[in-house]
């Protein structure tokens, strides 16, 4: 049997000469190894992701009664049943940055929300986020650095929420005090970049070439794959197989998916590759579950270790007539306690959970030596505020999925004193991710997450 080094890459080429180095999964020809350098590959190979989702939560379908591992999973968390025990229920935690407890909008509690920090009205400044902290110190070997993700796309142009700038709305991960990460709608574009080579990476948005797109990167990398084939064992060559046949058919779904409209446009309006503009895409959920195997993608190739991911911007008005539900998200969140609009709430919220569910089942699917994707990996998954309707930033709906490689324990409800600083979980998972740091924000310790817990 062959050894390859992790970095093993398929390589082809797309019509009009782009290159294509496709990464591998982690294959036991990868691990014939010494003990030291195993271990320090499987320190190096964590990955980290920031979910959110916009508008807060009902909260009393989301909080569980009980706690510890025995909890009942409330009706819209049900779809965390098959992951119960490799899931972190949080309750209590905040964000506490600022002079006032009273409303704050959407805009500064997204744009608090993983950096921790105030940001300011008059211009672009927010702090850096801890996405970027720990792309910084384990991002630097992969192709991506970090990849920012959403559905709506992002705008630093122009003032939304409060008279606030756009970028709070529509960004939640920043380089620095001054410099959001624009997001990544299209899937195609998402795509080229995992599977380009490194410096030939299209900017984010920019539109592909039609016959390009014509050209799948799979053909371009097959002929190698199969030579490859030949050297393997019989383990490596099933999972080699699976695969191929996984980002086939990922490709396939996103050929069939409706498109972000070229540069300049609204980014909340579509298109078809082959249409005239505008038309929304069909299917929201389709949108988040492909998005979502990208980011699967990225992590098992090593493509990149660090990953944010919007479901909507700040505000997000987003409709699920899939639920029944012709009103948009913001609009419905405002329900003055009105039951009928509660009731779709807690639908939506529910809804949103099983798209997170898919995503961690999927990384849990992939296996890393006798662990998985997903035990070597941090997924949280969360909103910016609370409540809603009074647009409280306290008492936030927070899930934490995975183990770090080991470094959290999963699989119970945690009821924290109300009002602990979400920056204190910050505080844990950058210790987690091998990125050791006394102080984020306002945080006063870490969380009692960490480690093991004995059944």
């Amino acid at each position: 049997m062959k050894n390859l080094s992790r970095r093993t890459l398929l390589r082809g080429n797309l019509l009009g000469g782009a290159g294509v180095a496709l990464g591998l999964p982690l294959l036991e020809a990868m691990q014939h190894r010494s003990t030291a350098r195993a271990a320090a590959t499987s320190a190096a190979t964590q990955r980290v992701a920031f979910l959110y989702v916009p508008n807060g939560i009902v909260h009393d379908a989301w909080k569980p009664t009980t706690t510890d591992a025995n909890y009942v999973l409330p009706s819209s968390l049900e779809p965390l049943a098959g992951i119960k025990d490799d899931v972190l229920v949080l309750t209590g935690l905040s964000q506490i940055p600022y002079s006032t407890r009273g409303g704050v909008g959407h805009a500064l509690p997204t744009a608090a929300l993983l950096t921790g920090a105030v940001a300011s009205k008059d211009r672009i400044q927010v702090g850096k986020s801890i996405d970027q902290v720990i792309a910084d110190r384990i991002g630097g070997d992969s192709k991506l650095k970090s990849l920012e993700l959403s559905i709506r796309g992002s705008n630093s142009a122009g003032h939304c929420d409060g008279e606030y700038s756009c970028a709070y709305s529509t960004m939640i991960s920043y380089r620095n005090a001054h410099s959001p990460n624009p997001t990544d709608n299209n899937p195609r574009s998402v795509f080229r970049r995992i599977c380009g080579e490194r410096g030939q990476v299209a900017n984010v948005g920019e539109p592909t070439r039609q016959e390009e797109l014509r050209t799948r990167v799979l053909d371009s990398v097959l002929a190698e794959a199969r030579r490859l084939h030949r050297t393997l064992g019989t383990a490596d060559r099933h999972k080699l197989d699976e695969y191929i046949y996984s980002v086939a058919e990922l490709e396939r779904r996103i050929q069939r998916m409706a498109l972000p409209v070229a540069a300049g446009r609204s980014p909340q309006r579509f298109v078809l590759a082959d249409q005239v503009p505008d038309q929304e895409p069909s299917d929201f959920g389709e949108h988040v579950r492909v998005m979502g195997d990208l980011m699967v993608l990225a992590f098992q190739t090593d493509a990149t270790r660090v990953c944010t991911f919007m479901f909507s911007v700040a505000a997000g008005g987003q409709t699920y007539p899939m639920l029944g539900i012709q009103e948009g998200h913001h609009e419905l969140s405002h329900h003055g306690g009105n039951e009928e609009k509660l009731a779709k709430l807690r639908k939506i919220d529910r809804y949103n959970v099983s798209l997170f569910a898919s995503i961690v089942e999927r990384l849990k699917m992939v296996r890393e030596g006798n662990q998985t994707l997903l035990d070597n990996s941090i997924i949280y998954y969360g909103s910016g505020l609370g409540n809603g309707n009074s647009h409280t930033p306290f008492d936030l709906p927070v899930l934490v999925a995975g183990r770090g490689g080991g470094t959290l324990s999963t699989g119970r409800h945690l009821r924290l004193p109300m009002h602990t600083s979400l920056n204190n979980l910050w505080l844990t998972v950058l210790n987690a991710m091998d990125t050791p740091t006394e102080k984020f924000g306002d945080s006063s310790g870490r969380l009692p997450i960490e480690g093991p817990i004995e059944r």
